[in-house]
């Protein structure tokens, strides 16, 4: 009997971690980002709040995953993927999944408050466009990629007001095309899927098909690039690094999108980046070699 129950509780606190999406909750990580590049990232104090307001948006951001999860159970449950989600399965129920969104969310907007006042404005913004996004606007092709990219801006965005540090455009730009590329590739996959068994993963991929996604993965992957080498050549950035040869990383940034590109041409299997970030090695090696090529030329030397 205790067998059974301690492994039902473990069963239970698997769906629950799979109910809030801890995995994703990797992407508030780029609110780090701003304090690393202006290469404060050794100021304790900043980290700390950045760590606050790290936490505010995993918060913020499961509440609204649950939410999403909620409005769409009935879909959800005849959905190819989706329906072995703990709502759509059964695992949980809808009044504590509500429950939990709501005491999830409780707590990031606590967070948010004991921080500036502006980091809880971006926090707003991303709630409000997050309850639009899952109420209509993920059912219009197009848009529905540009809410999850500005998603990722307005992460950008906070961290650089929590380290009161002013965000570059270029950091605006490049993580605005990269979530915008990975977004289409998770579309793709949907495709995909939509030719071979005629299961529709969404409301939107009536806007899509392969040859449009297959250029539009290429020219932003061409242009992310582009606009990756411009930014480590301009002369800002230059005597900003004092002449050291922030290019090379560029290296790095190539076989990132190259590998992914590979993941999503040749394998067919982008529909989670979250998942790739956490399995694919090559993935991991190459973030890992940027991390530390930029933690030499700004910490180091």
């Amino acid at each position: 009997i205790y067998t059974m129950k301690h492994t039902s509780q473990i069963r239970y606190s698997m769906m629950f971690f799979k109910l809030i999406r801890i995995s994703h909750w990797s992407k508030n990580l780029f609110l780090f980002a701003p304090l690393f590049f202006s290469g404060q990232f050794n100021h304790i104090e900043k980290i700390s709040t950045l760590v606050i307001g790290f936490f505010s948006f995993c918060f913020i951001s499961s509440s609204v995953y649950i939410f999403n999860d909620i409005f769409d159970l009935n879909e959800d449950k005849h959905h190819l993927k989706k329906k072995s989600r703990p709502l759509a399965s059964g695992s949980i129920g809808v009044g504590r999944a509500a429950i939990i969104s709501f005491l999830f969310f409780s707590a990031g907007l606590i967070l948010a408050l004991s921080l500036q006042k502006w980091f809880l404005c971006i926090v707003g913004m991303y709630v409000l466009l997050n309850i639009a996004y899952t109420l209509k606007l993920k059912e219009i092709a197009l848009l529905d990629v540009c809410i999850i990219a500005l998603g990722f801006v307005l992460r950008i965005l906070a961290g650089g007001i929590l380290a009161e540090v002013i965000v570059s455009h270029w950091l605006v730009i490049m993580t605005f095309l990269l979530a915008l590329f990975l977004a289409f590739a998770k579309r793709r996959d949907d495709v995909i899927i939509l030719n071979n068994t005629g299961e529709k993963m969404r409301k939107s991929i009536h806007g899509y098909n392969l040859d449009f996604i297959n250029s539009a993965i290429s020219i932003l992957s061409a242009v992310l690039i582009v606009a990756y080498l411009l930014y480590t050549t301009t002369a800002e950035v230059t005597e900003r690094f004092a002449n050291k040869p922030v290019y090379v990383s560029a290296l790095f940034v190539i076989l990132g999108v190259l590998r992914y590109l590979q993941i999503t041409l040749v394998n067919s299997n982008s529909g989670s980046p979250t998942r790739i970030l956490f399995t694919d090695r090559f993935i991991q090696l190459v973030i890992a070699a940027w991390i530390l090529f930029f933690v030499s030329i700004i910490y180091l030397f």
